[in-house]
C-alpha cells in the first residue's frame, strides 16, 4: 500500500490502443546509433524518432531489422513479428541469446523483448500486436529508457486490418483497404518520440517499420500512407540485394529529415561532416547520371575528371555503404570511425581531381596503392585503433604528393 492508500501490484493493466500520458514532448537532437554506415551517416534515425524499411521480398528488410537490433545504442529492444514467417522468428529467439551486447557484456537477450506473432496465428492477434508493442515501450520510455520498436512489417498489419474490416462489412477503399487506414498508421508512428515523462524522467521511443509493397511497388496504399508520418526513408534496391550487396539501402530513393537535428552531435565527431556526407551524396547522383551515359557509349569515352567520379564511387560504394554482417570488425562501425572512412575518400577524391587538371593520367591515379587501402579498411582497422586510419591518410598524402612533384616537374 502507497502512502494515499493505492494498492500496488506486480502487474499494470492499460488499454493498448491508448498512448500513455507524459508531462512534455522534447525535441529530437541525437542519432539513433546502429552501426551500420549508411544509416548512420548518409540516413540518420534519431533516438524518438520514426523511419520505415520498404523493399520487396528479398531484399533484406529483416535482415536490416535484425542488424539495428543487435547493434543501435538504444536501452531496450522490442521486436515484434507481425505476421512474417516463423523461421524468421525462431532466427531471432536462437541468435540473440548469443550474442553478447557490447554495452553490458551481457546476453542481447537481457535488452530484448519479442512479440512473436506470425502468420499462422489468428487475424485479430495480428492486428492487435503493434499497439502491444508500442504500449510497452510507452511503459518502458517513462522509466527513463530509450527504447527502439521494430515492427516487422506494418504490411502484415495492415492485411490483418483489412481481413477485419471486410468481415465486418465495412466500404473498402484503395486496394481493398479500409478507408482509416491512414488513421491507424499515423496513431501508430505518432506515438513514437522524446518526452519527459509524469515522473520527470527523460525517455524516448524510436520506431523503425518494415513495410512489404507486394511486387516491391512503393506507389500500393500502405508505403505511401506510411511515407506521410514517417521522416526517414530506408528503400532497399533490388538489383543491390540481387548484387549481394549489404545492407541494400538504395542512396537515391532514401532520405532523412533528422539530419538537421542531429547536425550538432555529428560535429562534435567531426565539424565537416554536413559538408562531406553532402559531398558524396551529390558525388553518387552524378555517379548514376554518368552510368546512363557509359551503357550507351563505354567508360572511355569520358573525360578523366568524370571517370576519376566513377571510381570514386565505387570507393564509396565498397569501402563506405557496404558492410558484411558476419565479420567480426565489420559488422559494427562505430560513429567515429564511419566519418573518417569517409573523410579519407572524399580527401583522396578532392586531392586526385586537382592531379588529373595538373596533368596526370587517370591510369597511374587508379593505380595508386593507397587507394585499395582505403577500401579495405573497413574490415581491417578495428574500432579501437583509429590511428590507423591516420596513419593511411599520411601514407595518402606522401604518395600523391609525390605524383604531384613529379607533374610539377613536367610543367617546369
Amino acid at each position: 500500500m502507497t502512502e494515499l492508500g493505492e494498492e500496488l501490484k506486480l502487474s499494470q493493466y492499460w488499454p493498448v490502443r491508448k498512448p500513455r500520458p507524459y508531462a512534455q514532448k522534447l525535441g529530437v537532437t541525437e542519432p539513433l546509433i546502429t552501426g551500420l554506415r549508411v544509416i548512420d551517416v548518409f540516413f540518420p534515425l534519431s533516438k524518438g524518432g520514426t523511419a520505415a524499411i520498404p523493399g520487396g521480398f528479398g531484399t533484406g528488410k529483416t535482415m536490416t531489422q535484425h542488424s539495428v537490433a543487435k547493434w543501435c545504442d538504444a536501452d531496450l529492444i522490442i521486436y515484434i513479428g507481425c505476421g512474417e514467417r516463423g523461421n524468421e522468428m525462431t532466427e531471432v529467439l536462437t541468435e540473440f541469446p548469443e550474442i553478447i551486447d557490447p554495452r553490458t557484456g551481457r546476453s542481447l537477450m537481457e535488452r530484448t523483448i519479442l512479440i512473436a506473432n506470425t502468420s499462422n496465428m489468428p487475424v485479430a492477434a495480428r492486428e492487435v500486436s503493434l499497439y502491444s508493442g508500442i504500449t510497452l515501450a510507452e511503459y518502458y520510455r517513462d522509466m527513463g529508457l530509450a527504447v527502439a520498436i521494430m515492427a516487422d512489417s506494418t504490411s502484415r498489419w495492415a492485411e490483418a486490418l483489412r481481413e477485419l474490416s471486410g468481415r465486418m462489412e465495412e466500404m473498402p477503399a484503395e486496394e481493398g483497404f479500409p478507408a482509416y487506414l491512414p488513421t491507424r498508421l499515423a496513431e501508430f508512428y505518432e506515438r513514437a518520440g522524446r518526452v519527459i515523462s509524469l515522473d520527470n524522467k527523460e525517455g524516448s521511443v524510436s520506431v523503425i517499420g518494415a513495410v512489404s509493397p507486394p511486387g516491391g511497388d512503393f506507389s500500393e496504399p500502405v508505403t505511401q500512407h506510411t511515407k506521410r508520418f514517417i521522416r526517414c526513408f530506408w528503400a532497399l534496391d533490388r538489383d543491390l540485394a540481387n548484387a549481394r550487396h549489404y545492407p541494400a539501402i538504395g542512396w537515391i530513393d532514401s532520405y532523412s529529415e533528422y539530419a538537421d537535428e542531429v547536425k550538432d552531435w555529428w560535429e562534435r565527431q567531426n565539424p565537416e561532416w554536413v559538408s562531406i556526407r553532402q559531398k558524396a551524396l551529390d558525388l553518387l547522383k552524378t555517379e548514376q547520371r554518368l552510368q546512363q551515359i557509359v551503357r550507351l557509349i563505354g567508360p572511355d569515352a569520358l573525360p578523366d575528371p568524370e571517370r576519376l567520379v566513377l571510381i570514386v564511387s565505387d570507393m564509396i560504394k565498397n569501402g563506405f555503404l557496404q558492410q558484411n554482417s558476419y565479420d567480426k570488425i565489420d559488422s559494427y562501425c562505430a560513429a567515429e570511425k564511419q566519418i573518417m572512412i569517409l573523410s579519407l575518400i572524399m580527401k583522396f577524391y578532392e586531392r586526385t581531381l586537382a592531379l588529373i587538371k595538373a596533368g596526370a593520367p587517370l591510369g597511374q591515379i587508379s593505380a595508386l596503392k593507397c587507394r585499395e587501402e582505403i577500401v579495405r579498411v573497413k574490415s581491417v582497422v578495428p574500432n579501437d585503433q583509429l590511428d590507423q586510419i591516420r596513419e593511411l591518410d599520411s601514407r595518402m598524402e606522401n604518395e600523391i604528393g609525390d605524383l604531384e612533384r613529379t607533374y610539377r616537374k613536367v610543367e617546369l
